[in-house]
């Protein structure tokens, strides 16, 4: 059986030592500020992004993996002649799909390259590249992983509170007089991700704390349904002291392995804005 190495693009937000601990490669988005690229978590990152973003008004533009670094990487593994995982954001958000399957095409090595849509994004993403290497483990095929993580993907739970709409309003997702209101409102949406798509859940109001507390106690009937083995607290920038209460909440509730606190990639930062706090799991 052929080894098989998985690889994913910069959106899937794992930590540093999961991605060490899996041997897992990481292919960059592009994030464009001031008309030149910069590849997500390499040239530049969240804290670099909000910076400028405050500076110009408005937010950069993202584009998908690159043709050449992708070609690059499976190349690369092609030599070993490995069988690769190579796991992108939903193909509702990105063309990173179409990239790496147009990359395996070209190598000639498209039998031995499953690239697998997650219909998600964030630790979305990541909770189903943790599966798929949970299956490397128990010795599965990489046909058979590709099938049951797929065969799964639908029981993703990804979710997060926006802390302020100006990222929003200023990347055209909402309107600047949208933004504004409900700004001064004190609004801050929940975004959840379903069918690969994004949308709005509820709406709450108040400080960023009460309202992330309220959006994780909201969550508790599906927390109390779920795979034990993975949660995460995914966040661009969330105070400290916030994502410390969400985490011990969760301790609370005794079902979980692993609560891991990770930090949103520039992508995903970039459309969000600072101060956004998901909690990401599978349902069983």
């Amino acid at each position: 059986m052929n080894r098989i190495k998985i690889i994913t693009d910069s959106s899937s937000d794992l930590s540093k030592e999961q991605l060490k601990e899996y041997d897992i490669d990481v292919d960059p988005l592009c994030i464009i500020m001031d008309d030149k690229s910069y590849l997500d978590g390499i040239d530049t990152d969240s804290t670099e992004i909000f910076k400028w973003a405050d500076a110009n008004k408005t937010t950069p533009k993202t584009a998908a993996i690159t043709y050449d670094k992708t070609k690059e990487l499976i190349e690369r593994y092609k030599k070993e002649e490995a069988d690769i995982l190579f796991f992108c954001i939903s193909e509702d958000m990105s063309t990173c799909c179409n990239v790496a399957r147009m990359a395996a095409e070209d190598l000639e090595y498209k039998e031995h390259v499953h690239v697998i849509n997650s219909m998600n994004l964030s630790t979305g993403i990541g909770l189903q590249i943790l599966y798929a290497a949970k299956l490397i483990k128990e010795g599965k095929s990489a046909d058979e992983i590709a099938k049951l993580v797929n065969e799964r993907r639908n029981k993703v739970r990804a979710s997060f509170v926006v802390d302020t709409l100006t990222y929003l309003g200023r990347g055209g997702r909402c309107s600047t007089a949208t933004a504004l209101l409900g700004n001064t409102l004190k609004l801050k949406p929940e975004i959840v991700v379903e069918d690969g798509k994004m949308h709005v859940a509820k709406k709450y109001r108040g400080s960023q704390e009460k309202v992330i507390l309220k959006y994780v106690e909201d969550l508790k009937p599906k927390l109390l349904n779920a795979d034990k083995t993975q949660v995460f607290i995914t966040h661009s920038h969330a105070k400290q002291g916030i994502v410390e209460k969400v985490r011990e909440y969760l301790k609370s509730l005794d079902i979980f392995d692993n609560i891991t606190e990770t930090k949103a990639s520039g992508v995903i930062s970039s459309h969000c804005g600072p101060g956004t706090l998901g909690v990401l799991f599978y349902e069983k």
